[in-house]
């Protein structure tokens, strides 16, 4: 149904603006009622916008077609699908986070060391060196390397495979 109804009305384009964001909405809510449920995880309307290229290809595909609805509704059913596994994904990282820092409630932290795991806490793909570290603290090499050393001490990183210059670091597993 929400499906149909967000086609619908940004079909009959009711509105002189707006129509697009309505749709979404009334999509949402829809969505909503079907689940019988208060809470709400997944955003179908910010699924929708972050593949907004291709929901106004179908869209267009879809309107100017024979009147089968069928490739509108799948591609609906699978951007629901990703909206959810967004949803989970985000879930998932933010019980990570909050493990690590009840694993960790009794640790002392300086400024530096909880800006950085935080950073890689939130799927940070840089590698962590000394260098790198210093450069976004804007502190010398020195106290990075303290500050990791520190880190490293406590048991919260480990050191990556690679030496020398290149030595990086990751959250202890």
């Amino acid at each position: 149904m929400a499906a149909l109804a967000h086609f619908r009305l940004v079909t009959i384009h009711p509105f002189p603006k707006g129509n697009g964001r309505i749709a979404r909405l009334v999509s949402d809510i829809a969505l909503a009622k079907s689940e019988n449920s208060s809470h709400r995880y997944y955003s179908m309307s910010s699924a929708i916008l972050n593949d907004k290229k291709q929901y106004l290809e179908i869209l267009k595909r879809t309107q100017s077609g024979d009147g089968d609805l069928t490739e509108w509704l799948l591609w609906y059913i699978q951007t629901l699908q990703n909206a959810i596994e967004e949803s989970l994904n985000t879930y998932q990282k933010i019980l990570k986070q909050a493990q690590f820092w009840n694993a960790h409630s009794q640790v002392l932290f300086n400024d530096r060391q909880r800006k950085m795991l935080h950073q890689m806490l939130n799927d940070f793909k840089e590698k962590i060196t000394t260098s790198y570290w210093a450069s976004l603290n804007n502190c010398s090499a020195d106290t990075a390397l303290r500050d990791i050393q520190d880190l490293l001490s406590k048991n919260i990183l480990e050191k990556e495979s690679s030496k020398g210059r290149s030595t990086s670091y990751r959250i202890k597993k």
